[in-house]
């Protein structure tokens, strides 16, 4: 029970940086983009690429809701489901955001 109520405490902050990073806003908050230097963050759609980040903690929440509620419910399937979700996610966070430059600004 007590894992349900830490990935709930997680859940929180996770979702009060979707909404700011969902707004466009927070760049500096995006772990390699921060450290890029000022000429080359010109060359990226800031705005997009915070939008982007921000659906994908909004995915990371659920499925983080979802391994809580397959400990409260006592639901394995739930606890399956989530794990897959958020791999798959990261998974094609990865790919996506690293193929095709499509952050960059034409």
């Amino acid at each position: 029970m007590s894992g349900a109520l830490i990935n709930l405490l997680l859940i929180i902050p996770l979702l009060i940086l979707a909404v700011y990073l969902s707004q466009g806003k927070g760049a500096f908050l995006i772990a390699g983009y921060n450290t890029v230097p000022k000429e080359e963050k010109a060359k990226y759609d800031e705005v997009a690429l915070c939008k982007f980040m921000g659906k994908v903690l909004y995915g990371i929440c659920f499925s983080l809701v979802l391994l809580s509620l397959s400990e409260w419910l006592e639901i394995p399937a739930l606890l399956w489901i989530g794990i897959a979700l958020m791999i798959g996610l990261i998974v094609f966070t990865l790919v996506y955001s690293n193929t095709g430059n499509r952050f960059r600004q034409q």
